[in-house]
């Protein structure tokens, strides 16, 4: 390979490798020796768009119209029913206009061009650990300096608003949530996510929540109240992705908030997927064998602890992923090697979205063998 002519950017060249393509090098080292590859690593879609849904987008594709460039903000119409559909998830007296909010072509670029709007090179944003990589991977690009905040087993890997404040610095630009979150599937309370909204308020700093997989979780209350409160838009960002409640990945469409009869009809559709992935959270709770310990679960993700002391988290992935055909993501994948745990490197992500019940039951089938096989202690 040739050397390059050109320098590159000194952003890119100091951020990771994507992770996940690691995991599945490892997979594919997997010579089928104890049945077929069994993947729980992404956070994929597990079932199809709506079948009303599929064929609105067919007919809107097939529109002279949709060929042409949109308002830079997104379609006006997408917009004022995503209005509509906000007041069914956070209440009827939210306060959100169409006007608020912007689309963009993915979750990822809404993240980008936030943290492009509020911060310059060398300042700070705090991201709790462990992180969505691509996050992370983001503010390393801009020169954005990733400031770590601990989460805590014994926490439900909830973050700390008194550990936020003391991180505050005159540099620091946003405070980022996620939440159900990625990697650990925690789902912040109502109350928590008010006092970090109180927290980024008094200290005139952005609150940032990804709250991608929002509806996955059934509860009686709205995720939060925030939006109830007249003073939101001084300091609270939301974004969305349509890609996990709607189905459609492939599109890339995200939501900036600082077709509309079908987004209505397909809510009773999310709530039947939100009611799958429950039992099947459950299911995977259930089946696992002993000595794996559920620390987190929510959305699509169960953060889960394995029995091996000793073994690191990279290192029990790769085993499994090459010998036994399970595809799993290390929490190595999901924070620097400066605030990983190492006393407690034990923690590996699972995907209960994109497999069906019994993949799930394979899996936690094949756990049972990976000690004796790997000539592994357990402390179950």
């Amino acid at each position: 390979m040739s050397s390059l002519s050109f320098r590159l950017s000194r952003g890119v060249l100091n951020t990771i490798t994507p992770p996940i393509p690691l995991a599945y090098t490892w997979a594919a080292k997997y010579r089928l020796s104890h049945g077929p590859l069994l993947d729980m690593s992404q956070g994929i879609p597990g079932v199809p768009p709506q079948r009303s849904l599929q064929e609105a987008l067919s007919v809107a594709a097939s529109s002279l119209g949709s060929f042409g460039y949109c308002p830079s903000e997104g379609e006006l119409v997408l917009r004022e029913a995503m209005a509509d559909e906000m007041r069914t998830v956070y209440g009827t007296d939210t306060d959100i206009d169409p006007g608020d909010m912007s689309l963009t072509s993915g979750c990822n670029l809404a993240f980008v061009a936030t943290i492009m709007t509020l911060a310059d090179a060398g300042d700070e944003v705090i991201l709790p650990v462990p992180w969505f990589v691509l996050d992370h991977m983001t503010l390393t690009m801009l020169n954005i300096t990733t400031v770590p905040l601990q989460t805590r087993p014994d926490e439900g890997f909830a973050p700390s608003v008194s550990q936020c404040k003391a991180l505050i610095t005159p540099k620091t630009r946003a405070i980022v949530l996620v939440t159900p979150n990625n990697p650990t599937g925690a789902t912040y309370s109502p109350e928590l996510i008010v006092e970090f909204s109180r927290l980024a308020h008094d200290h005139g700093i952005a609150l940032i929540i990804d709250e991608t997989y929002r509806d996955f979780i059934l509860t009686e209350l709205p995720p939060h109240s925030l939006f109830t409160e007249a003073s939101w838009r001084e300091h609270f960002i939301h974004l969305f992705s349509f890609s996990k409640s709607y189905g459609v990945p492939g599109h890339r469409l995200g939501l900036v908030l600082a077709i509309a009869p079908i987004l209505a009809s397909l809510r009773p559709g999310i709530v039947e997927t939100a009611l799958g992935l429950q039992a099947r959270r459950e299911l995977f709770k259930n089946a696992l064998p002993p000595g794996w310990v559920v620390g987190a679960i929510g959305g699509y993700f169960a953060w889960t602890r394995h029995p091996f002391p000793g073994r690191g988290s990279a290192e029990v992935c790769q085993r499994l992923a090459e010998e036994l055909g399970v595809v799993l993501l290390p929490a190595a994948f999901f924070c620097d090697e400066s605030n990983l745990d190492k006393s407690d490197d034990r923690w590996i992500r699972f995907s209960v979205a994109n497999c069906d019940d019994d993949r799930v039951r394979a899996v936690c089938a094949r756990l049972t063998q990976c000690g004796a096989l790997f000539g592994w202690e357990s402390d179950a």
